[in-house]
Parts: structure tokens; sequence; C-alpha cells
């Protein structure tokens, strides 16, 4: 328990966590020398509070520890704050996939101490920031999974160029374009056709949404190179931006947006079972059974 003395725990303002909130506060507090911070945003889901309160917004570097309890949504909205900081972060799944928080609301006890012990497997996983200008860039947000630039309400196409390092690659008329990370290659990216990327993979995957033209593909590039969107002017429309769905920029044509890998990288804490692929064949249903008997590792 060195390493963790203080730990923070956080989550979505959602009753039905909170077993899995009071849990988990009933198991670190039976680690003796263990302080515990409460995310103020959802101290009012837990009547008699007893623990220190903290704000995301202003989180500063005084833990050894957060524990995320939700779903992927829940840690990809907290993802910036704990990568700016350098803290490392943890889940627990109460929500449907669980590709970021592996940690079973039943196995909370069984799983987090050997993690608290210092049995875990530590991964590190970059993000993308964005800004928009064209001179001094404004800085509008970062995402753990990707950026998109979508037509928002309007069920119409959106018209804009891509550059990567300033060499120009196509205008293209779409719905949009997704520009994920190897951990979003398994979210929207994929379900607009894009490839599953491992996680250790140093690569950003470029795909277009119901793109106007069939030949029109994803695009696979090296992690380092900055992306560059200039926004056209079609049918009046003002594209939307999100970062990992949740904050949303309208643009205007001409609008140049960059992107880019952030510099500093999330640090996730998993089982030390975890298994990537054990984790695909159980989100995605892949097959479970091999069928070459004769491999053995």
């Amino acid at each position: 328990m060195a390493q963790f003395k203080t730990i923070g725990l956080t989550a979505r303002n959602n009753i039905e966590i909170v077993d899995s909130l009071q849990a988990v506060i009933r198991f670190l507090e039976q680690n003796s020398g263990t302080n515990i911070l409460l995310d103020e945003n959802i101290a009012n889901l837990l009547d008699g509070n007893k623990h220190p309160l903290f704000s995301m917004d202003n989180l500063g570097s005084n833990f050894d520890l957060v524990i995320v309890v939700g779903g992927d949504g829940s840690l990809l909205q907290v993802a910036s704050s704990l990568a700016d900081h350098d803290l490392p972060v943890t889940g627990i799944n109460r929500g449907t996939l669980g590709f970021l928080t592996d940690i079973l609301p039943g196995d909370i006890e069984s799983t987090l101490q050997p993690i608290l012990d210092g049995e875990f497997k530590i991964e590190s996983r970059f993000l993308l920031e964005l800004s928009i200008g064209a001179g001094a860039q404004n800085y509008l947000g970062s995402a753990l999974n990707d950026i998109v630039l979508h037509p928002g309400k309007a069920v119409q196409m959106i018209e804009f160029e891509l550059y990567i390092d300033n060499e120009f690659v196509y205008n293209q008329a779409s719905d949009g374009l997704i520009v994920a990370t190897p951990t979003g290659s398994t979210a929207y990216a994929m379900s607009a056709g894009g490839p599953i990327m491992h996680p250790r993979l140093d690569a950003i995957v470029i795909v277009p949404i119901n793109p106007h033209s069939l030949s029109s593909r994803p695009i696979v590039v090296e992690g380092n190179r900055e992306l560059t969107l200039v926004v056209g002017d079609r049918h009046n429309i003002l594209p939307q931006l999100s970062c990992d769905g949740a904050m949303s920029h309208s643009c205007s044509p001409g609008d140049r947006i960059t992107i880019r890998k952030k510099q500093k990288e999330l640090k996730i804490l998993h089982p030390a079972d975890y298994d990537y692929y054990e984790t695909c064949r159980s989100k995605l249903g892949w097959s479970h059974r091999p069928t070459n008997r004769s491999f053995n590792r």
C-alpha cells in the first residue's frame, strides 16, 4: 500500500452506482493508512460522507491513484485531467462494454487488493488534443477515444479538406470525419468501418463517415503526425466538433482545425491477468474457442 496512500474516488452522478461506490469506500477504509478523497460532484449520493472532497476542475497532484466507478464514458470524462497531472487510474465497470473500466462490481475486493499491493499491469494511452485557428491556436479540448467533425443536427453532408503535416490529402464531402487513437479504434471509429488497433500502437486512424466516394477509406498514420481540417462552405451548414462525444464546438467556413497528439499520456492500471485479446473476445463477441488444438504456447 506504500505507493497508494492517497486515493481519489470519482464517478458520474448516478444513483444506480451508489452500491459500488459504497463497496469501494468500505474496502478502502479497511486498509489502514489510506486517505480517501471523494469527488465533490458525487458527494450528494453518499449520505453521511465523512471523507474530504476534491474538484476535478482543480485536481492538483495530491493523489497516488484515482478510481473511477462507472462505464468507459465515466473514465473518458476525466481522462484529460488525470493525464495532465500524471495520475494513474483504474476503473470499476458499471457500464455496458468496459474496455477501459475492467474491474467487475462483484470483484471489487478480490481485484483491487492485488492492485493496491502492486500487482497490476500498467498501460500508457495517448490522447489527441484539438485546437482551432489559422494563426494563434485556440485550444478546445482533448480526447482519449476520438475527435469527430460532424454536421450536428442537420442530416446533410459537410465538406472539408484534410492535410497531414501540411500536405494536402483530399477534399471530401461526407457526413463527417473521425480521428481516433488506438484506444478509440474499438469505439465510434470501428462502427464506421475503421480498423481495430492494438493500444500499444503509436498511430492515429482517420475514418470518414459515409463519404460520397466509394474509394474513400480509413487511413492510418504515425502518432506524431499533425492533422489539419479546413471547413468548407456547403449548404450553409455549420459543422460541429466533439471530443469523446462530450464537447461540442460550432465551426464556420474557412476554420482551420488542428489535431495532434497530447504531450502527456494517461496511465491505466489493469488487473495483473489483464489480456487485451480476451477483452476483445468478451466485448466484441469474438470466438472463445481455438480451432487449432495443436497450438501450444
